[in-house]
C-alpha cells in the first residue's frame, strides 16, 4: 500500500477550510442514544439517511431497547424496515444485535470497537459512527463519500475501506477524525459528488490534486 503524498499539515489545511465551509456538518441519522444509533447506522447500509429517520420513529416506537427486540417477529421488523431495502437481512443483523448486547454486554452498548464489531450487522464503519457520535471516541467513518473525496484530495491512495481508514488516521490528528467524516461526507453530497463534482464552486479547488492543481502549500 503507497503512502499519501500530502501531508498532515497540507491536509489540516484544506479540511480547516472545508469544516469553515460547512460549519453545520453532523451526523443525520436522527438519535436519542447510542442503541438508536447503532440501529439507525445498520439500516443506513445502501440507504439515504432520510429514508432511515422516516423509518426509525416508529420502529423506536415499538422496540425501545435490546430487550424489547430479542423475542420480536421477524415479519413484524422487517415489515417496519421495508423501506430502507435488504429488509430480510437488516432485519436478521438487528434481532441478532439486540440478542448479543443482552447475552454479553447486559442490554448496553459496548464502547469498544472490538465488541461493537463483533456484533451480528455491524462493521468497522457502523462501529465507527457509534464511537464517535454516542460516546465521544474518535472514530473516522469510511464511507462512499469519504473514501471518494479523501481519494481526490490525495489523503489516500487505498481503495479498500479499512486501509483508507488507516491511512487517514495516520494523516489527521484523533480529536479531529470524527468531524472528518461528517464534513467530507457534507462536501460529498452537496459539491464533490461522484459523477458530477461541482469543481467550479469547490472551496478546495486549489487544493485538489484530481485538477491538477493541487500542490502542497
Amino acid at each position: 500500500m503507497k503512502t499519501p503524498r500530502i501531508t498532515s499539515d497540507h491536509a489540516l489545511i484544506t479540511l480547516e477550510r472545508l469544516e469553515a465551509t460547512y460549519p453545520a456538518a453532523h451526523c443525520a441519522l436522527t438519535h436519542q442514544n447510542p442503541w438508536q444509533l447503532l440501529v439507525a447506522t445498520i439500516l443506513s447500509a445502501q440507504c439515504t439517511d432520510v429514508r432511515v429517520n422516516q423509518v426509525t420513529p416508529e420502529l423506536f416506537k415499538r422496540f425501545p431497547d435490546p430487550v424489547s427486540l430479542v423475542t420480536a417477529e421477524v415479519s413484524e421488523v422487517e415489515t417496519l424496515i421495508r423501506s430502507t431495502g435488504f429488509f430480510r437481512n437488516k432485519a436478521k443483523s438487528l434481532i441478532g444485535c439486540a440478542t448479543e448486547l443482552v447475552r454479553s454486554h447486559g442490554g448496553e452498548v459496548p464502547q469498544e470497537m472490538k465488541a461493537l464489531v463483533a456484533l451480528p450487522g455491524v462493521g468497522r464503519k457502523t462501529a465507527n459512527v457509534v464511537l464517535g457520535n454516542a460516546f465521544g471516541v474518535p472514530g473516522m467513518v469510511v464511507d462512499t463519500h469519504v473514501g471518494r473525496i479523501a481519494g481526490r484530495l490525495g489523503w489516500t491512495t487505498a481503495r479498500v475501506p479499512e486501509k483508507i481508514e488507516e491511512q487517514l488516521c495516520k494523516l489527521l490528528p484523533a480529536e479531529r477524525w470524527t468531524q472528518t467524516a461528517h464534513v467530507l461526507i457534507f462536501h460529498g453530497r452537496q459539491c464533490c459528488r461522484a459523477r458530477t463534482a461541482c469543481c467550479s464552486v469547490c472551496p478546495v479547488v486549489d487544493r485538489c490534486p484530481q485538477v491538477g492543481v493541487g500542490r502542497q502549500k
